[in-house]
């Protein structure tokens, strides 16, 4: 569970697209479970297979307003089923019962039947993340996944994640604007600063000094005032009240 952060222009949202192969980069290579993504400027011929087990997670959700919830998370096996299948949206009953099961995990069995647009950006990011656990990712690239939620529904995804990362063994690699959260929920930050990382280590080494000298006066939009965590600046806490259904 590593925490990605940076102010804005950092290179963190870049980097994240360049592991998943969204975008290429201009030089080096990147290699994901040891085999190449991509490299000198080229997709690697592998890198379809390696999107199968990669799962992304943005900022804006990235559901189909109106189809159901429990089509957007079946939508997670399009990389895992014939074509033809996906084509037609036809998706067997075990299927099914598989994605309500990912649902049931972040809280959502509830409004499977709802259209994505009915829920709140909590509920819909909360759904990004079953569609990712429905496509059985060994990786999940979680771009500002809490960026645009409100503190509760923030640290209800947070707490997912780590959930997945403990439970299941995903890796995963989360980026963040504020440093509370890598502190409560990520045992490992790496710090961008103008597309270089400047810091790789313990988060709880993020002191206001620390990242004073890595940023300047840019340190001060990674330390938020209005953050309160609570429970969730103890991860065992955060893992006990993840345990718990909720509906924000």
């Amino acid at each position: 569970m590593v925490a990605l952060i940076g102010a804005s222009g950092s290179g963190k949202s870049t980097l994240i697209r360049h592991i998943a192969g969204l975008a290429r980069a201009d030089r080096g290579a990147i290699e994901v479970f040891d085999r190449p993504a991509q490299q000198n400027g080229r997709i690697a011929p592998d890198a379809k297979g390696l999107r199968r087990e990669t799962g992304v997670i943005f900022q804006q959700f990235n559901l189909i307003d109106r189809l159901s919830l429990l089509t957007n998370v079946l939508i997670g096996l399009l990389g895992r089923i014939p074509p033809a299948r996906g084509y037609l949206g036809w998706f067997t009953e075990a299927e099914k019962r598989q994605a309500m099961a990912c649902l049931h995990r972040v809280g959502l069995a509830e409004y499977a039947a709802q259209r994505a647009s009915t829920l709140s950006g909590g509920q819909q990011q909360r759904a990004a993340i079953a569609r990712a656990l429905l496509q059985q990712a060994r990786l999940v690239l979680a771009d500002e996944p809490i960026a645009s939620l409100d503190p509760q529904a923030a640290r209800r995804v947070m707490e997912i994640l780590t959930r997945i990362n403990q439970e299941d063994g995903v890796t995963v690699l989360v980026s963040l604007h504020q440093v509370a959260y890598a502190m409560a929920y990520c045992p490992r930050t790496i710090a961008l600063r103008g597309g270089e990382v400047v810091y790789d280590g313990d988060s709880k080494a993020l002191t206001h000094d620390m990242l004073n000298t890595l940023y300047g006066s840019e340190s001060e939009i990674l330390f938020l005032p209005d953050v309160e965590l609570g429970a969730a600046s103890d991860p065992s806490a955060a893992l006990a009240a993840a345990a718990v259904p909720a509906r924000a």
